[in-house]
């Protein structure tokens, strides 16, 4: 690997930034004392500090030279509402939150880049550095951008990175075209008539109803959807009833539905919502349709894809490099930058969870899991790629 001599060295301070904010996790747009975690270093170090857009989102902005071209850099900031099970030291000192994601190692790797780049970059134009709220289900990227993200920062593209367990530390895995997909919500009330459950003719039972909507929304995937266009419709709740002799007046679906084009998401709401209405007609019963859309599928851009991986490859070598990795069904809102901007989002390899420190819990190293740990061995690996983006996208003329 051809990482940065300086950030090597500055290894110890991004570890202690990342524990410190690991310890202190803050939920979607509370992220408070960590933002002004961000801002007291980028002042520190010299670095003009815009905040403010999307409530606790903060924007450093590092020029060099008189070009007037400029590149964003995203990371995202918030944690999970969910307990640690860990218990090393830096394991989070708040009930019920904590950083099962990496964003705490998010951050500190563009604290490293940014610190970097305002002491030693190689570079004509500007750089900013952006630390976004709201990432788990708040759509902050969403917010910073009616804030303004890009029309007081006007960047000709924008580029983003996660950490991927079980993926080798020193290797990255990126893709042109679909990367993750969109995650959208649905809940649908069947309102049906309660009666005794000794005398169901004289009631409209919205249990059987739930239950015959249920299985034929499984032919939307199976019979309807293009098998080529990938599609996931998952329903993770259904809620009815409180007594055994009792049939409910209603009964709830609840779930989600992924895909990575939005032809195939228009498709699938559309099914789902006329066999839940025609379905629960044919019983004389009626049906409250909800869905949301929460975040787009998140699709790199072919040119700034390509770019990114000759980029990745300087760094770590092409044998390390996947550049046809696996998409996910999970989903990201930095899909949404990617719908204003030409860009590209990349996966870094955070290992097998055997850097944890001894108090971990008995979990697997996965994201989401309680037993959770970003890899600090990242932190240079990961500084040291948004480093040289961001100077060969600026290169001096």
């Amino acid at each position: 690997m051809q990482l940065i001599d300086p950030i090597i060295q500055f290894h110890s301070e991004l570890q202690k930034i990342r524990r410190d904010i690991h310890a202190h996790p803050e939920l979607c747009f509370e992220e408070q004392r960590t933002a002004d975690v961000v801002a007291n270093k980028l002042t520190e170090w010299g670095i003009p500090v815009l905040r403010g857009m999307g409530i606790t989102g903060v924007v450093g902005v590092i020029s060099k030279g008189k070009g007037t071209r400029a590149v964003g850099l995203r990371a995202d900031m918030d944690a999970l509402p969910m307990q640690e099970i860990n218990s090393f030291p830096h394991a989070s000192k708040h009930e019920g939150k904590m950083h099962a994601c990496g964003h705490d190692g998010h951050t500190a790797m563009l604290l490293g880049a940014a610190h970097y780049l305002s002491q030693h970059g190689d570079f004509d134009g500007t750089v900013y550095v952006i630390f976004q709220p709201a990432e788990e289900g708040g759509g902050g990227a969403r917010r910073m951008m009616d804030d303004g993200l890009f029309t007081q920062c006007p960047m000709e593209a924008v580029f983003g990175m996660h950490n991927w367990p079980g993926v080798a530390v020193g290797t990255f895995g990126v893709t042109t075209g679909p990367m993750m997909a969109s995650s959208n919500e649905f809940e649908v009330v069947v309102r049906g008539k309660g009666a005794h459950a000794a005398q169901p003719h004289k009631g409209i039972d919205p249990i059987m109803v739930a239950i015959q909507i249920a299985q034929s929304w499984q032919t939307i995937i199976s019979r309807n959807r293009n098998p080529l266009d990938a599609g996931v419709l998952s329903i993770t709740q259904i809620h009815s009833g409180s007594a055994t002799n009792v049939i409910p007046d209603e009964a709830t679906l609840i779930g989600t539905v992924r895909t990575f084009t939005t032809g195939a998401l228009d498709l699938i709401e559309q099914r789902m919502r006329a066999i839940a209405e025609h379905t629960a007609a044919a019983f004389d019963a009626q049906v409250d349709f909800g869905f949301n859309r929460n975040y787009p599928p998140l699709i790199n851009h072919e040119k700034e894809t390509a770019f990114a991986i000759e980029v990745l490859q300087s760094v770590v070598g092409a044998q390390n490099v996947d550049t046809k990795v696996e998409p996910t069904m999970g989903a990201e809102d930095f899909a949404f930058m990617l719908q204003e901007k030409p860009g590209c989002y990349v996966f870094i390899g955070n290992g097998e969870g055997a850097h944890r420190d001894s108090g971990h819990g008995l979990g697997p190293c996965n994201l989401h899991n309680p037993s959770y740990d970003f890899n600090d061995d990242l932190l240079p690996i990961g500084a040291t790629y948004w480093v040289r983006l961001a100077e060969a996208y600026l290169r001096k003329a």
